[in-house]
Parts: structure tokens; sequence; C-alpha cells
């Protein structure tokens, strides 16, 4: 199973790059400006069918149900290339929202153009903002990956949230997020990933 870490180049204290993309369990439109009055937001870069996300999909109901009355916006993006992953169609992203009970939007990045923002890299990958919608964390979940034995329990990311809600200085390191490449059209891959593989 090939493995691609986050880029962790979005510099910390950088203002979250603006959106406005499709939410497929209600195909309303969803932007940043929808999460102003939060008091933290984490963007969560997944898709369907990969292995790392499927490993820790189940952390992401549990991180919705518990941040929900907290202050916390959580919003999951999907940009894989869908006409060669059918999987992560928007009517299959729907349907694993849906069947996950999923309380926050799941949005379809159909161009690409909000992963390579955030420069973006791999499913899953973690951007955490404060109530200014500026940088303070990017990086993994937990430890837990396909085949050890480590417990999915969000532990870094959870340390990270708690900070930013109590206004707490964010725990180091940051550990990079570690996944399945971001599925590119063809033609359309980034120059962040063109270099990391020159």
């Amino acid at each position: 199973m090939a493995r691609t870490p986050s880029t962790m180049l979005l510099p910390l204290g950088s203002k979250a790059p603006d959106f406005q993309l499709l939410d497929v369990i209600d195909n309303s439109q969803c932007s940043l400006v929808d999460f102003s009055d939060r008091h933290a937001l984490l963007i969560m870069f997944i898709c369907n069918h990969c292995p790392f996300v499927i490993h820790v999909r189940e952390e992401f109901s549990r991180l919705g149900r518990d941040y929900g009355d907290t202050g916390l916006g959580i919003i999951a993006i999907n940009s894989n290339d869908v006409a060669n992953y059918p999987d992560d169609s928007p009517d299959k992203m729907r349907e694993l929202a849906v069947e996950e009970g999923w309380n926050f939007p799941y949005l379809f990045d159909e161009d690409q153009s909000v992963a390579k923002a955030y420069q973006a890299a791999c499913t899953p990958d973690f951007f955490l903002f404060d109530g200014d919608q500026q940088l303070v964390y990017r990086g993994q979940l937990d430890g837990s990956r396909p085949g050890n034995d480590v417990p999915v329990d969000g532990t870094d990311l959870r340390a990270a949230i708690d900070a930013v809600l109590s206004g707490a200085s964010i725990p180091d390191p940051q550990v990079p997020s570690l996944g399945c490449n971001i599925k590119w059209k063809p033609g359309n891959e980034p120059d962040f990933w063109t270099q990391s593989l020159s």
C-alpha cells in the first residue's frame, strides 16, 4: 500500500483559503463564511475508498458527536479524480456520509483547486484553524495506521482541538498525517506534488 505524507507546507498562521463547494449531503453550497462564528474549524481532506481513511473514519463520526456543541466546525472535502476512482463519486460520498451518520458537510472539490490551495497531499489530511480562521495545526489524527496496533482515538488532533478551544498553546510536535495520495486528474498535478516525485 503506497504511503504519502502531508506536505506540511501551508504555514502556521495562514488564513484558511476560501472556497465554495457542493455539500453532497444536501446539495447546498458551503464556504468558509458559513463557519465564521466558530471558535475553531477543522478541515479534513478525505475520500471513500482509501484504506487509511476507512481505517479511521469511525473517529470522524465520534469527533462530530463529541465536539458538536463546543464551537468547533468540521468540514470534510473529497478532491479525488472520480472518473478514475468512481467509488469517490458524489453519489457514493452521500451514501457514506448517511451510513456513518456524519453531522458535518462532505464537500466535493471537483476541479481540485481547494486541495491545491491547502497544499493537501494525502487522505486523510487535517488542517485546524482558530476562531480567526488562521492555521494552528496540520498533522495526523493519531499514530494509528492500517496494520499497526495503535488504537484509533484521535489523540493528536483532539489535543490540538482542545487547546485551541481553551486558548492554550498547541502541543508540539506536529506529526505529518500519512495516507493514500490525493488522486489528481491527469495533467492537473500541482507543483508541490510533481516536485516531491523528482
